[in-house]
């Protein structure tokens, strides 16, 4: 592990945890206290909202009210963005006359943008108009990190109230949250992007000679978009030379703001945050990293603040952050290492120098291996698909840690609310486990754990794995989903389970080596988000349901702390026991394999 990776560690956790009670406190009063002064100056248009919507504010929602709510509001953000890409070709803001995205790619993108997932099955700046990006990507990019804001503080509401039928409402919820939270921040964000570079404009693409002309080579597509194969079953590629380059512009960010502080991860261009019109400098990749994890981590704080004991709080934020450290330390390591399947090789001398430092492939030489390594672990612990460097190019193990940082379900920090939402159930089975092992009723918060909360509970930590690992041998199985894998083997599985990995707990990066843009893959991951996200939320407002009825229970010398580090200990193991070993199997037949299989091959050479 490198000092540069340490020192980089240590600086990027010592802001976060200097601005997360702060903002902790403040989103607690935003969405809480309609009497907030730092509020007062969006009342007035709060209200407007309310009156033109026809809602009532005062007006609380039982759990099944909200539920409803919020999957009424998603699949209408569903309808909205997919009409937005069918009809793109006959609206302004369209310089480079793109016509209708196809109707399979137009479904996936919906849901993606909806699920809060951003899944990218195509080229941003050669797919999307400006308003597509804007009116359909940008706007859901609010909307969905608002709707897990509204359910994490439904969830919340559930631990603070007793006997209470309402957790809130749905309406009020959102726009709070999108008004008071999510428009300041990412606003302020913005403008410090764009002083570092990261361009806003309208401009029409600008097309630039070269120096020299570069030859390459691309796999051929048919029709349908799938992968042309020869008489072997391989993928057929086709040479290329251009002595031009075609500049793309765009307001990117507004986009990129809001894709990071909504852990989102949809990028402008299809390269992400590794375009240079993304993320330019290291300041901005700093920036961009702390977006990612500043409202996952305040709302830690916000949770404390709500049941009134900042020690619940800490104490999941600390078991966030056991788990993140160890990961990003595994991933640094492996990265720093060379690649073991080039050892030895007779290759290229500049491809020689940059593996005797450590695995360099697919990364971008102004962020280096130490901010390359951390982004990876910080977008995949949260539920924001942004890159900096290509996934697929990390090392085996590299590779398989943020895997399986999203294989846990993203609840290390994790998305905006999500993370949280999906830790507190973590919490839950937690101290049903201890009250298992010391013979009496579970109780959190003050809360009875019964049969009805741990059907809920069990129902959302399960419906992820079944997702991922029957997509997958789906995938595996048919010869669709095969066709799409360019590297066969046991990486070319890897690269099915990551994405499917990937959909399923609503991150959205993915290994470039599948080729996800065909009628099969689209529909498939479309699938995977949609119940990836919404069979979760169900059962999470119907757990909040529940425990909102409940009266809160004395604290006596019996009753289990969930404040120390004991708690601290059982809360990552649950997560790493119940999330992890659900996957070993499907991590043995693909990163595992590969890293076994890469040792062997330097071996014998």
């Amino acid at each position: 592990m490198s000092t540069e990776f340490l020192g980089l560690l240590a600086l990027y956790l010592a802001i976060l945890f200097a601005a997360g009670p702060f903002l902790g406190r403040y989103m607690r009063r935003a969405m809480e206290d309609g009497s907030y002064k730092l509020t007062a100056w969006g009342r007035p248009f709060e209200r407007v909202i309310y009156r033109l919507a026809g809602v009532r504010a005062d007006a609380e929602m039982g759990w099944k009210r909200y539920t409803v709510a919020v999957l009424a509001f998603n699949l209408l953000g569903v309808i909205v963005v997919y009409a937005l890409q069918r009809l793109q070709a006959y609206l302004p803001l369209n310089s480079q006359g793109f016509g209708a995205v196809t109707p399979d790619s137009a479904f996936n993108t919906a849901i993606s943008f909806v699920s809060n997932t951003n899944w990218q099955g195509y080229a941003g700046e050669s797919t999307m108009s400006y308003l597509t990006q804007m009116l359909a990507l940008t706007v859901q990019n609010f909307f969905s990190a608002a709707t897990g804001i509204a359910v994490v503080f439904a969830l919340i509401r559930g631990f603070a109230r007793q006997s209470s039928a309402t957790i809130g409402n749905f309406w009020v919820d959102m726009v709070r949250s999108t008004l008071y939270v999510l428009v300041p921040i990412s606003t302020v964000i913005a403008l410090a992007l764009v002083s570092q570079g990261v361009i806003q404009n309208f401009d029409s693409y600008k097309e630039v000679s070269l120096v020299t002309p570069v030859e390459y080579s691309q796999p051929k597509v048919d029709a349908a978009g799938q992968p042309v194969l020869d008489a072997q079953g391989k993928p057929v590629t086709e040479d290329l030379k251009t002595d031009k380059q075609t500049l793309a512009m765009g307001p990117v960010a507004s986009q990129e703001a809001i894709k990071m502080l909504g852990t989102n991860g949809g990028g402008f261009f299809n390269a992400n945050s590794a375009h240079p019109y993304e993320n330019p400098t290291a300041l901005t990749n700093l920036i961009e990293m702390l977006a990612i994890f500043l409202i996952p981590a305040a709302l830690c704080f916000t949770f404390g603040e709500m049941v009134k004991d900042r020690r619940q709080g800490v104490a999941v934020l600390a078991s966030m952050t056991v788990i993140f450290i160890a990961m990003a330390c595994v991933t640094s390591i492996s990265e720093l290492q060379a690649n073991a399947a080039l050892s030895g090789l007779p290759i290229d001398h500049a491809v020689s120098a940059l593996q005797a430092g450590g695995n360099m492939e697919g990364k971008e030489t102004r962020f280096g291996m130490a901010a390359s390594a951390l982004f990876a672990t910080i977008t995949t612990a949260a539920s924001c698909g942004a890159v900096n460097a290509m996934h697929d190019s990390f090392t085996a193990i590299g590779g398989l840690v943020p895997m399986l940082l999203m294989q846990l379900g993203e609840v290390v920090f994790g998305g905006v609310g999500s993370g949280l939402y999906g830790m507190l159930v973590y919490a839950v089975l937690a101290v049903f486990i201890a009250g298992l092992m010391i013979g009496r009723t579970p109780e959190y918060l003050g809360k009875k754990i019964e049969a009805y909360e741990m059907k809920m509970t069990a129902v959302a930590i399960l419906v992820t794995p079944l997702l991922v690992l029957v997509g997958t041998s789906i995938a595996v199985m048919t010869e669709a989903g095969r066709a799409g894998v360019f590297n066969p083997g046991t990486h070319g599985f890897s690269e099915i389970l990551y994405a499917l990995s990937s959909a399923a707990n609503n991150n959205g990066s993915a290994f470039a080596g599948l080729s996800a843009n065909t009628p099969f893959y689209n529909t498939l991951l479309a699938a995977a988000m949609w119940f990836g996200r919404f069979w979760i939320i169900i059962p999470v407002l119907a757990l909040a349901g529940s425990l909102a009825a409940k009266k809160r229970l004395p604290v006596t010398g019996g009753t289990m702390p969930t404040h120390g580090a004991l708690f601290v200990v059982l809360l990552v193991g649950s997560v790493l026991l119940v999330g992890a070993l659900t996957y070993v199997p499907a991590l043995a037949l693909g990163p595992v394999a590969e890293q076994l299989q890469g040792a062997v091959t330097a071996i014998t050479k």
